[in-house]
């Protein structure tokens, strides 16, 4: 893993290239190579003969500065590159990067949904000091939105629950997840969505991580817990299929390696 320093305020003068991660809706530019693709480096945008709406800085991977810029809808992508979704490049495009392009698309986002004051509804700047848009008439300072989810693995003895969701358009079967409500402590969040969603209760919650993800700007929190009571009741309107599962029967279709859903699984089977 590289070393990533954030940082907002940009250097003085920019010498030597940079990563640009350029955003157009809800895609990143990418430059195409051999084996997968990478982030496009130059010292500004205009060398990458592209002309940007809005930009920010980053920090430092490995000592190079990192901005996120934003295209104009209908922009086309320099010779040899492409705009592509977030999804279409994981597991293409190197971890650090990935994380790095899932960043800058939750900072673009937030800075162009965010022009005017959501309490007076006046304009909005960007803050010389903070990650924050600050209202120009009554002083608020906006900061990026982030939705924190759980995530949760259950083990049943040697056996774990995983689900297909109705969202999931193949069919990938992965750990339980849903958004914390307002007034809930992650714990009670876990005890809810495996409720709602499998109708299970379970116990010995413990956390095992996070992972930033940005779809569109949420943080994953994941956990661990043991079956506590109850029988399996698919819900409709969340999941297709819910069932128990060993080592030996695993469904064919699991999440990504990058993800958390995936390292949880593994951390299981590897246990056993």
């Amino acid at each position: 893993m590289k070393e990533f320093t954030s940082l907002i305020v940009p250097p003085k003068e920019q010498q030597g290239p940079a990563w640009w991660f350029v955003i157009k809706d809800d895609t990143v530019l990418v430059q195409r190579e051999h084996l997968g693709v990478t982030v496009p480096q130059a010292t500004n945008p205009s060398r990458l003969g592209l002309s940007v709406l809005r930009q920010h800085y980053l920090g430092r991977l490995d000592g190079c500065h990192c901005y996120a810029a934003e295209m104009a809808e209908g922009a086309s992508p320099p010779l040899g590159m492409d705009f592509e979704g977030l999804r279409k490049v994981y597991g293409r495009l190197d971890e650090d990067l990935f994380a790095l392009a899932g960043r800058a698309l939750q900072i673009i986002d937030w800075d162009r949904t965010h022009c005017f004051c959501g309490r007076c509804g006046s304009e909005t700047r960007t803050h010389a000091t903070e990650r924050a848009k600050e209202c120009l008439k009554c002083g608020l300072l906006h900061f990026p939105r982030l939705a924190p989810a759980i995530i949760v693995l259950v083990r049943r003895q040697n056996e774990i629950l995983l689900a297909r969701a109705r969202r999931f358009t193949t069919a990938m079967y992965s750990t339980i997840a849903g958004f914390v409500e307002p007034g809930e402590t992650l714990e009670e969040a876990v005890m809810r969505e495996m409720k709602e969603e499998s109708g299970i209760t379970v116990k010995d919650i413990r956390y095992f991580g996070s992972q930033p993800w940005p779809f569109p700007h949420s943080l994953m929190i994941g956990f661990t817990a043991n079956y506590a009571s109850g029988q399996i009741s698919v819900n409709d309107e969340e999941n297709i299929d819910v069932g128990w599962y060993t080592p030996q029967n695993l469904p064919p279709q699991l999440p990504g390696e990058m993800s958390i859903a995936r390292m949880l699984i593994d951390s299981f089977l590897q246990k056993q």
